[in-house]
């Protein structure tokens, strides 16, 4: 329970940092992509090593692979549909062949029905994902940010030597 309660508080402390939208909005892409798919599998390991390569928020992306890897077992049916329909296509059976019989591609395991629809499916709704939690990310930090540092309670946090102190602490050592 604490872990999760940390990973929470940690994604509430990015969101609200000065951290740029595009990296917490590409760690959130990523962690849809990584929550939609198996843990222990090919393509999550190459997601894990283009977010550790590019600019992408990595607490983002695990906040967001725990919570979509929740809500993935509900749309299964779904994913078996679509992987159902693309492995019984008899256009597609000579590249399935070939992609099988290739080194590493059968560890991704695209020829699991739930797998391969639920692949599909986040590697196409992951720029949906990244263009709509940038625009909420944006609208939360203009609107509830903004509003909650005009209140007496963080102007009277914000004075207190406690807070002086840290946000020294937080420049000084978490730059």
């Amino acid at each position: 329970m604490t872990l999760i309660l940390k990973q929470l508080f940690g994604l509430l402390k990015l969101i609200n940092s000065e951290t740029g939208t595009n990296q917490i909005a590409s760690g959130i892409a990523a962690g849809f992509i990584m929550g939609m798919s198996p843990m222990l599998s090919l393509q999550v390991l190459l997601l894990f090593i283009l977010i550790l390569i590019f600019r992408i928020q990595i607490g983002a992306a695990f906040a967001s692979a725990f919570f979509f890897a929740f809500v993935a077992w509900v749309f299964d049916p779904a994913f078996h549909m679509i992987g159902s329909y693309l492995l019984e296509r008899s256009s597609l059976q000579g590249l399935f062949t070939i992609m099988y019989n290739m080194p590493l591609i059968p560890f991704t395991r695209f020829n699991n029905s739930v797998v391969l629809g639920a692949g599909v499916l986040a590697f196409l709704l992951s720029p949906i994902i990244y263009f709509i939690s940038k625009k909420l990310l944006i609208k939360y930090r203009e609107t509830f940010v903004a509003r909650f540092k005009q209140t007496k309670v963080w102007k009277v946090i914000k004075s207190t030597a406690l807070y002086k102190w840290y946000y020294q602490y937080d420049n000084l050592y978490n730059s």
